[in-house]
């Protein structure tokens, strides 16, 4: 917000000190000190401009250009209080000014303070009848506090004042619908448009017409506006999405590739894209994919070197499948772009989701190279390092993330995670177990090392109490998890409570248990503990099915536990 202050009321830098000077004469040292300081603020030289206006006011309190210059210093600082005791000294000084009184009216505007505004604003108009700007400023504010009689009747007199033009046709047209009054609305804009047609108010007729569902009658108004303009992208776009709606397939796809293949923004462009592709019909997609491919490659072609054209190519091929095209779009983003953050970023988040592991550890770093206070890229590329189990890469990353990362952070804690489980793969348990602690000293609820530190012990077969304690902080936090629910279950089978691990396994079957093969083999080990042999050798059965090499010797040992049970 504050930022937003300073671009607004940072302008016309020279109009308010020559009418301050033109209103008192200024002792010569004084005007020549003020003056340089304004040439300053226009060099961006806003600290030495500060010391000057600060020479100024001092040397003569009554300046009030002064005031109203160290105003501008203060908004540059983002400091609004500031700004605004100087705008209200620079007005108590020059109450006549209208610039002081404008810029101080802008200020309560968008720091959120209607009732100052309008006040504000209605004692400019009486004093400055003829400045037009500040009527649909006034209009604006009435319709922001749901004024909306008064926002029309300041909409007639910008009439009277300045002739009917189409931005107040049409803002009279929206606030009237606001209103609830439609028919009113509605007739409003036909009014103005049988006067002054235009692109912009038929469009927006069309518009209207659309909301209504009269898809016919909108198309004759947008066809109106393209023939008065024939490359006016809103109404190429609303013809084009009023074509795709009525099912209308082969004009929409003419009229939406004249849309995306003209100049103009290319935000717009790829706001349409992406409502497209997340939001409308999957089977339309996929039925006119070649079209879409075309769409999206005239989008690229009509800007070749837009960074977010390229990012939603991307997304485009990425969502349909197809990962190798995904991957030049992003990568060629990056290409384009090296030193933007949302490309390299964009870049390594869909290799990791694709699983491009090898790229993903280049890019990953690269991208930490050119942002080297970025660790997540590295956590990113230790991502593809560990599922090309290059675990020495993997604890280098780690390092270095603890390294710079600090020792209670988010950051630390994951990086601390990651090492305990890499050393647990490469058979290191007391490393690992040690990078856990270090973990839970940072958080000791942290369910992802609660788990895996508890699942390692009991698979050792050591402080089960210790790792039943943790286990069960898991469960707690996250009761429906069944990773979590197996560790719990399968400790306090190892304690030799083996009804108590049942009614913990049955739980994990309601809520994704029966996808993983090592939890239906868990709970199939119970129940065989449990005398239930029947239903043991359905859920190693289950296991079996699913099993993709996750546990090597699933088939051996149920061959072992079905002969014990037929002996």
């Amino acid at each position: 917000m504050k930022h937003f202050i300073y671009k607004v009321l940072t302008i016309s830098v020279f109009v308010a000190v020559s009418s301050a000077l033109s209103h008192a004469q200024k002792p010569e040292g004084v005007e020549n000190l003020l003056l340089s300081a304004v040439e300053r603020i226009t060099e961006n030289d806003y600290k030495t401009a500060e010391i000057m206006l600060d020479e100024v006011v001092k040397a003569d309190a009554s300046n009030d250009a002064g005031w109203y210059y160290l105003s501008q210093v203060a908004f540059h600082k983002k400091d609004a209080v500031q700004a605004e005791a100087c705008l209200r000294k620079a007005v108590e000084l020059d109450p006549s000014n209208f610039w002081y009184r404008y810029r101080l009216a802008r200020l309560y505007m968008v720091t959120s303070r209607p009732e100052l505004t309008i006040d504000l604003y209605e004692k400019l108009l009486e004093d400055f009848p003829e400045k037009t700007e500040l009527y649909l400023d006034l209009a604006e504010m009435y319709a922001s506090q749901e004024e909306y009689d008064k926002a029309l009747e300041i909409l007639d007199e910008i009439d009277k004042v300045s002739g009917v033009t189409e931005s107040v046709a049409v803002y009279r047209f929206n606030i009237l619908r606001v209103m609830g009054r439609m028919e009113e609305a509605f007739a409003s804009l036909k009014e103005y448009n049988s006067r002054y047609s235009s692109p912009f108010v038929l469009s927006a007729l069309a518009d209207y017409e659309m909301s209504m569902y009269n898809d016919s009658t909108a198309l004759a108004y947008y066809d109106e506006a393209l023939d008065i303009a024939p490359d006016y992208a809103p109404a190429l776009l609303g013809k084009a999405e009023a074509l795709r709606v009525t099912r209308r397939y082969d004009e929409y796809f003419p009229i939406v590739y004249r849309y995306v293949g003209q100049d103009g923004p290319a935000q717009s462009k790829t706001d349409y894209l992406m409502a497209l592709v997340q939001r409308a019909d999957p089977k339309f997609v996929r039925t006119f994919q070649p079209q879409m491919d075309t769409l999206v490659l005239k989008t690229v072609e009509a800007h070749p070197t837009d960074s977010l054209v390229y990012q939603t190519a991307g997304i485009y091929y990425y969502s349909t499948g197809r990962n190798a095209q995904a991957k030049d779009f992003f990568a060629g983003n990056v290409e384009l772009h090296p030193d933007s953050f949302s490309a390299n970023a964009d870049y390594v988040e869909f290799l990791m989701y694709a699983e491009y592991w090898k790229e993903l550890s280049e890019a990953g770093r690269e991208a930490f190279d050119r942002f080297p206070q970025e660790t997540s890229f590295l956590e990113m590329a230790s991502v593809g390092d560990y599922n090309l189990e290059d675990y020495g890469k993997v604890l280098e990353i780690c390092g270095k993330v603890l390294e710079v990362a600090p020792a209670d952070s988010s950051r630390s804690l994951r990086a601390l995670s990651t090492m305990g489980d890499v050393y647990h793969r490469l058979g290191e348990n007391k490393k690992a177990y040690k990078a856990y602690k270090k973990a839970l000293k940072i958080n000791p609820d942290y369910v992802y090392v609660l788990n895996n530190y508890a699942y390692y012990l009991s698979e050792e077969g050591k402080k089960l109490k210790k790792a039943l304690a943790m286990s069960h902080k898991t469960v707690q936090a996250e009761p429906d998890n069944a990773t979590y629910l197996d560790t719990y279950a399968w400790i306090l089978y190892l304690l030799g409570r083996p009804e108590d691990a049942k009614l913990h396994f049955k739980h994990a079957m309601l809520y994704g248990g029966k996808d993983s093969p090592v939890i239906l083999d868990h709970y199939a080990e119970v129940l065989y503990a449990l005398k239930e042999y029947d239903l043991a050798i359905v859920y190693w059965n289950m296991a079996m099915q699913k099993n993709n090499g996750d546990i090597p010797d699933l088939e051996e040992r149920i061959k072992a536990r079905k002969a014990a049970i037929d002996r």
